[in-house]
């Protein structure tokens, strides 16, 4: 299966809103919800010793369909999407990643002078 295909299968099981408003806002604050559950089974399986990775992978999945949802809202290939990240990631890391390169894209945080 392609990214296309993906998106387009994934649209078939999404919830009809009467408010595009809705819609955006159901795909946008579930996409926050996946991502904590995400973090919460890398938690309990890297310091609870609870193996949690059958979640992290089910909730990976999740996500993705969360960004299909928000992708499809707003009428964006999900491949272009992801296209456009890469050029990015090229631009600010042209030989690979680097903390110099990294250190230029954002500010750094000094933790001994808070």
């Amino acid at each position: 299966m392609n990214l296309k295909e993906y998106q387009k299968l994934y649209k078939k099981t999404a919830k009809k809103f009467n408010r595009k408003e809705d819609e955006i806002l159901n795909w946008g604050l579930g996409i926050t919800g996946e991502t904590g559950d995400v973090a919460g089974c890398i938690k309990k399986t890297f310091f609870h010793d609870n193996d949690q990775k059958d979640g992290i992978r089910e909730n990976l999945g999740d996500t993705l369909w969360y960004v299909a949802m928000i992708c499809n809202f707003f009428d964006w290939d999900i491949e272009e999407v992801l296209k456009k990240n890469i050029k990015k990631l090229e631009k600010r890391y042209p030989k690979g990643f680097t903390e110099k390169d990294a250190r230029r894209s954002g500010k750094r945080i000094d933790w001994n002078e808070r």
